[in-house]
Formats: structure tokens, sequence, C-alpha cells
């Protein structure tokens, strides 16, 4: 079996592959569907929408926040959710906003990351799946060969087993790779969107406290990056 026989037969490859191939299979739609899913839930204008950034951009220290608590009353957005606990806050201290709004960041990052960890297992079981199947079927092999079945003479019988057994192996790796550029894709994507959450919650306290004079706190204060790490 040539790697053109994978194109040419595709469901003699798949059935050829024995009982780990259909596990592989599993976990490659899986994968797919985690990141289809993902790549939906991760565009900016899903996470900081365009009119919330321009509110936040174009709001003046000592103005009503009336109209950004009407803006993300019914935003489902992680921006809009972490901004709705600002607006709740805006009667505390700076210190306290700061204190509600990584709380309420810890939740929106973890469910950015949704799914991300179902993609860092299937990078480490596909390539071992690959192998057991290309052991087991290994093993078939050669019982075959010790039993008679197969004669030691009929090498290209022989050869057409050991690639039969060798296709797990290579659908293991392709769904490990495949799965692992996504999740590292998607493992920055979340970081890159907390930096910019960070920027924009933070520009809003300060111009909410600016004319308050309140002094900033010893202590450091948490970032929605550190959150998603």
């Amino acid at each position: 079996m040539t790697f053109l026989a994978l194109f040419q037969s595709p469901t003699d490859f798949i059935v050829n592959g024995g009982v780990f191939m259909w596990i592989l299979l599993v976990c490659s739609f899986v994968a797919i569907t985690v990141i289809l899913l993902r790549l939906i839930a991760l565009r900016k204008g899903a996470v900081i929408p365009r009119l919330i950034e321009k509110s936040i951009v174009g709001y003046r220290s000592g103005e009503s926040l009336e109209p950004i608590r009407r803006l993300v009353q019914d935003d489902d957005s992680a921006m809009g959710q972490i901004l709705d606990a600002v607006v709740r806050s805006e009667d505390a201290t700076k210190a306290e906003t700061l204190e509600v709004v990584q709380t309420r960041a810890r939740r929106e990052i973890v469910g950015l990351e949704a799914g991300l960890f179902i993609l860092e297992i299937i990078v480490g079981i596909s390539p071992l799946l690959g192998l057991l199947g290309a052991v087991t079927g290994l093993v078939k092999v050669f019982s075959n060969i010790g039993s008679g079945v197969t004669s030691t003479t009929d090498l290209k019988g022989i050869a057409s087993g050991i690639s039969e057994c060798l296709s797990t192996t290579i659908v293991g790796l392709a769904i490990a790779i495949l799965a692992l550029i996504a999740w590292s894709t998607f493992t920055r994507r979340v970081e890159t969107l907390a930096i910019q959450m960070e920027s924009l919650v933070t520009e809003l306290v300060d111009k909410i406290h600016q004319r308050r004079g309140q002094a900033h706190p010893d202590h450091r204060s948490e970032t929605l990056e550190e959150v998603a790490r």
C-alpha cells in the first residue's frame, strides 16, 4: 500500500487500520468540532464588540456611565460582562473595583478557553493511539507468519501487512499536528484578547476614578493577561 492509496481507497485504508483507526477518526471529528467552535467564539467582534470599544475610548472623565450601562446590560460578550462589573462598582473605591473586575475576568477567561483542554488531550493521545495500532498490527502480521498463514517467502504480502499497520501511525500523527497547531493558535489568541480587554478596562477605570484623587493601592493588581495564563 502506497501513500497514494490513502486518497485512492480511503475506505480500505480506514478498515485495514482496525479498531484504533476508528478511535482516531472519532478524535479527528472531536478536534475539528472544537476548532470550528473556537474559531467562531474567539473572533474579536464576539469577544470585544466594536461598539463597546468605541464607547470606552470616547468616554470622558466625569461623564455619566449610563450609556455604557445600557450598552452592556444585555451584552453576553466577555468584554460586556467585565464592563458590567465595572459600572456596577461605580461607587466603590478603585481597589474594590479592580478586585471585582479580576473576579469577573477569571470567569470570562475560563469561558474563552473552553474546549482547549480537549485539543491538548488529543495532541497527547493521538500519536499514542497510532503507535498502539501499529504495534497491534505488527503483532498480527508476525503471528500469521509464525502460524504459517503467511509464508516467509511472501515478501510482498508481509510488506503490505506492515504498511497497513503503520497507517494508524500516519493518521495519529496528522491529527496530533492539526490539534497542536490549533491549540497553540487559540491559546495565543486568548492571551492577546486578554491584553486588549485589560487595556480597555484599565483605561475606563482610570477615567472613572480620575477626579476622585485616589492613590493607587500598594499591592500589585493581577492583570487579565496573568488570569489567562
